[in-house]
């Protein structure tokens, strides 16, 4: 299972085959007693609710196979931020044992493969700014930005950050 945002579905799916080695066809489920079907669905169900402004009560299994040991310590240590919960990048670097490492959390939150399910928008910027948002895979900063507002607004924050 794979999910973008705002990529176009050529490039997604090209991405996608490269990934897992198969042609899109081969990748597609058509049997709703699948196991990748009934995952799809709980996958789109937890979206919805949370692109709702509700909390998603799904417990997904997330694959971070190819992400670099790093990337996968900052992505599991930014898994855990409970809906609504705001972290500071050297909040998470402390969390999962490397104090002082905030820009290099910065770098993999940057990296996220997955930003809907693991919540990097609930990372700030020690002083309580927006920090960054994604790294260069659609828009400009601002808009990049603008999504990560939505979404912390989406869980009832308004921060020092609203209305910009």
């Amino acid at each position: 299972m794979a999910i973008e945002l705002l990529t176009p579905e050529a490039v997604f799916v090209t991405a996608l085959e490269r990934r897992l080695g198969a042609p899109a066809e081969r990748l597609r489920t058509s049997s709703p007693g699948d196991r990748r079907h009934v995952l799809l669905g709980r996958t789109m169900a937890a979206l919805e609710t949370l692109l709702d402004g509700r909390r998603p009560d799904a417990d997904l299994p997330l694959d971070l196979a190819g992400r670099s040991a790093w990337d996968r310590a900052v992505l599991e240590g930014v898994g855990v931020l409970a809906w609504g919960e705001i972290a500071s990048y050297g909040a998470v670097a402390r969390r999962i044992g490397r104090a002082g490492a905030a820009r290099a959390v910065g770098g993999a939150v940057g990296r996220n493969p997955i930003g809907l399910l693991v919540p990097c928008h609930r990372v700030v910027a020690a002083d309580g700014s927006l920090g960054g948002y994604g790294g260069d895979w659609w828009g400009d900063r601002d808009q990049r930005l603008g999504i990560k507002r939505d979404l912390l607004a989406l869980e009832g924050h308004a921060g020092p950050w609203a209305g910009r």
